[in-house]
């Protein structure tokens, strides 16, 4: 890992990414991109383009006061020893950040999450969702401030389809980056179930083709997919939980189900996926 970008606005949930995004750097010896995004015409840029000196005044008073924001955004201590760079596009916010990352070959994006409170919701129907349904590069999601990032077990959620092979390589490679265990996990429910031993043949065929140093295979039956995901992370007090994401239909399909209230104060561990 060399690589890591982190959209900003400046609130408290893209400070939360910085934090953890330097924490991982740290430990990688890799670099952080500082994105921030502007939804603003490309016209404004250049007012010798368009006669418009007024736009471009502003556009240049905005963006005068984003470097300063960036400055002193920089001096927070947790970024101390690491190579930072920034940058400002014009640009819809998920069009910019996969455009961004394919640019400069990020290997990972540390995204925030505002508001949100169930798994479906911190990753459905906003710009992050957006990210992590087009983006070809595995996005960490993080949702409240998070003062020791370490990563000692990772809950692997999947179907364990052929098609879910394509991209576990990149879940072991992300769980030896930091010594962590993998724990494979497929949910049982009333309306996705299938015999146990059905189910341990599936997750023996699909570990065989692969060099895993440290995991464990787990079986878990629950009410609805989600909900076995985030009580079984709850289980095993897991660090992170990893799930495969599809670019045709993001998230919707797997998570279609609603959780409660009571359910939703759980759903605060990070999130990485990785794109099939």
């Amino acid at each position: 890992m060399k690589k890591i970008l982190v959209p900003i606005d400046f609130s408290d949930e893209a400070k939360y990414a910085c934090k953890v995004a330097s924490q991982i750097a740290k430990k990688t010896n890799s670099e952080i991109i500082l994105l921030h995004m502007l939804d603003i015409p490309t016209v404004a840029i250049d007012p010798l383009e368009t006669n418009n000196l007024r736009g471009g005044g502003q556009a240049i008073f905005i963006m005068k006061a984003i470097h300063k924001k960036f400055e002193k955004y920089k001096s927070l201590p947790f970024f101390e020893g690491i190579k930072i760079t920034e940058d400002v596009k014009f640009h819809k916010a998920f069009d910019g950040v996969i455009e961004e990352s394919k640019k400069n070959k990020v290997d990972l994006i540390v995204m925030g999450s505002q508001g949100a409170t169930g798994l479906k919701e911190m990753l459905v129907g906003s710009n992050t969702e957006k990210v992590v349904r087009h983006s070809d590069i595995p996005v960490l999601v993080i949702k409240h401030d998070v003062e020791n990032f370490k990563i000692n077990d990772i809950v692997f959620a999947s179907d364990f389809s052929k098609e879910s092979k394509r991209s576990f390589s990149d879940v072991i490679a992300f769980a030896n980056t930091f010594n962590a265990t993998l724990h494979l996990l497929f949910i049982n429910t009333i309306h996705n179930f299938e015999p146990t031993s059905t189910t341990r043949k599936k997750l023996n065929d699909f570990v065989a083709d692969f060099d895993i140093k440290e995991y464990t295979l787990n079986i878990h039956n629950d009410i609805t997919i989600e909900e076995g995901i985030l009580n079984f992370g709850k289980e095993i007090n897991a660090d992170i939980i990893a799930i495969n994401t599809h670019g045709r239909s993001g998230l919707s399909q797997l998570f279609s189900e609603s959780i409660s209230k009571e359910l939703a104060n759980h759903a605060l561990r990070p999130i990485i996926t990785f794109k099939i």
